[in-house]
């Protein structure tokens, strides 16, 4: 919920003014990583097309929606998002043996495409659960229900979790790499909040 507000107000000021300041390189169609990309891209559509399961792309996107709507919520536990983890591993290995995707990849194919989103989402999501587990507080967006005051309000840690973090793709099969870069807070100090 957060990451949509902030977005839609933050993200045009940024990406803009990113985007006007930096002068991207040309790249050539031969260029070692636009083959590898492409090559990529071409395994992974050759795969979906291929499984011919019986599951439709829908079922999966539904049932992942399911699990993060119980277990990664604005409110959440370490024992649900410790169940919501496994429960994407395992639909993400029958994703990728039980999925059927109609149609072929030479023409305009929204199946396809679609079917390629979900394998992203569920990355993302075992993603946000994998994130959400390691933040042993509650703050923002993140509710732990472990994390809270004796009156209900959301309990911060800021002495180990004042800093932005970022989570770095290490490859398929391998676990996320995070990076964090520190907060710094000259003027206003980051502080208990109570609604009471």
């Amino acid at each position: 919920m957060q990451g949509l507000s902030d977005g839609y107000f933050i993200i045009p000021y940024t990406v803009g003014n990113y985007l006007a300041s930096v002068k991207p390189k040309p790249v050539k169609p031969n260029d070692p990583a636009v083959q590898a990309a492409l090559a990529a891209t071409e395994q992974g559509v050759a795969k979906l097309l291929s499984i011919k399961g019986k599951r439709t792309v829908d079922s999966f996107h539904r049932e992942l929606g399911k699990i993060m709507w119980d277990d990664c919520g604005m409110s959440r536990t370490a024992k649900g998002l410790q169940e919501a983890i496994g429960k994407i591993r395992a639909l993400r290995e029958e994703y990728w043996q039980n999925v059927n995707v109609p149609g072929s990849g030479d023409d305009l194919n929204q199946s396809l495409e679609k079917a390629g989103r979900v394998a992203d989402f569920l990355e993302l999501g075992e993603l946000l659960c994998i994130d959400a587990l390691h933040r042993n507080e509650s703050c923002g967006g993140h509710f732990r229900e472990e994390y809270q005051t004796s009156d209900g309000e959301a309990q911060r840690d800021d002495e180990h979790f004042s800093y932005v973090a970022a989570w770095g793709w290490t490859g398929p099969g391998n676990p996320p790499e995070l990076n964090k870069e520190p907060l710094e807070f000259a003027y206003v100090h980051p502080s208990q909040r109570s609604y009471k």
